[in-house]
């Protein structure tokens, strides 16, 4: 008799946990999901990048500038450039590049270096973008042992050192193909 007894005490304390689990689910979790919510909201307010603060030595001025104040200057030709040779390597390789510079028309700067005064500048530029893009092998951007990313920003570390200005906020490529 004590046997089952023990047994149905056992079971009774089953159905409880059991029903104390769903409780939980259905009121502890969405409730848990809505405070997440609302600290991302608050964070994406107070414009806090979590993860990423203070941790980048490239000064990006591009982070925070509104679209209506960004001019895009494109550099009309599209660059080839011949990538670092690998040592054993048959061939040579090439990126074909169409580069588009944003800049920040709120910047003091500007007035300096707007889309019309750096055409002037445009052969020293292509000769920064073609010195960085030279520095990477063929099989370090296709295997991605260096990202798009990560030559676009030495690219503009690269400009903004050159112009002594963050005017230049931002590097993209139109044009994109390795051969």
């Amino acid at each position: 008799m004590k046997k089952n007894l023990m047994t149905l005490i056992i079971l009774a304390i089953l159905i409880v946990n059991t029903v104390m689990t769903g409780v939980m689910m259905f009121v502890v979790v969405p409730a848990n999901q809505k405070t997440m919510q609302l600290v991302g909201d608050i964070s994406s307010a107070i414009q806090l990048d979590l993860g990423i603060a203070g941790s980048g030595a490239l000064s990006q001025g591009g982070s925070n500038i509104a679209l209506s104040d960004i001019q895009p200057y494109n550099i009309e030709d599209q660059l080839t450039v011949k990538l670092k040779s690998e040592g054993e390597e048959s061939g040579d390789h090439f990126a074909v590049v169409g580069v588009t510079l944003s800049l920040n028309t709120k910047n003091d700067d500007y007035k300096t270096y707007n889309a019309e005064t750096l055409a002037s500048y445009k052969g020293l530029m292509q000769d920064k973008i073609d010195k960085v893009i030279g520095t990477y092998t063929y099989n370090e951007i296709e295997t991605q042992a260096v990202t798009k990313q990560d030559i676009q920003d030495r690219i503009l570390e690269e400009l903004q050192s050159m112009f002594n200005s963050q005017v230049i906020c931002d590097v993209s490529f139109s044009t994109w193909l390795l051969q």
